[in-house]
């Protein structure tokens, strides 16, 4: 949970409807410094907002975080988008974290990635890819940090820790046109 300390950047936010619920988004000078996803309703996303960061005023959204929003908009309405070169703020994110969080964000679009893919990438400890799996349970950057791009191994699709769980991380992989995988493991191209 985030906590808005005296001495802090200043926190801003946007709250707007989605397909799949409403989506906020609180911002810093440093970038988005974390996203809510799937909250239902505009008023209860607000008050997760100001749960997390009281002092948060909302305002008018910067052009970069325009963009991060009017991208979160298309792709729950089935509209595959690249977060890429949008900025968030990792300040008081664990270095670990910020690792995997460089290498999902290098995911492509209709991508995906094992944790035990992305654990190779930062290092030759077999047990990463359980601490990549925490790492993204922490994930306060969805859908920027594309989280729902890593899947199990063996074909599994593996957890997501937004409301719907596995049916939303499956439902945001068909919009993005990725081989999913079904719940016996069996990987489904059905896009291609």
């Amino acid at each position: 949970m985030s906590v808005y300390l005296p001495g802090m950047a200043q926190i801003q936010y946007a709250v707007v409807e989605t397909a799949l619920g409403a989506f906020g988004v609180a911002w810093t000078d440093a970038g988005i410094a974390r996203t809510w996803m799937h909250a239902r309703t505009v008023a209860r996303t607000r008050e997760e907002v100001l749960r997390a960061f009281p002092a948060a005023v909302q305002s008018q959204p910067p052009t970069a975080v325009g963009e991060a929003i009017r991208g979160t908009v298309a792709l729950l309405q089935g509209e595959p988008s690249d977060f890429s070169a949008i900025t968030i703020d990792m300040s008081d994110i664990p270095d670990f974290d910020r690792r995997v969080y460089d290498a999902v964000r290098a995911i492509a679009p209709g991508s995906t990635m094992t944790y035990g893919e992305v654990a190779r990438q930062l290092g030759d400890d077999p047990r990463l890819a359980r601490d990549v799996g925490v790492a993204m349970a922490r994930n306060r950057f969805a859908p920027i940090v594309p989280c729902h791009r890593v899947v199990a191994a063996g074909g599994r699709l593996g957890g997501y820790s937004a409301p719907g769980g596995e049916d939303t991380k499956r439902r945001l992989l068909e919009i993005e046109h990725a081989p999913i995988v079904s719940s016996e493991g069996l990987q489904l191209g059905l896009f291609g």
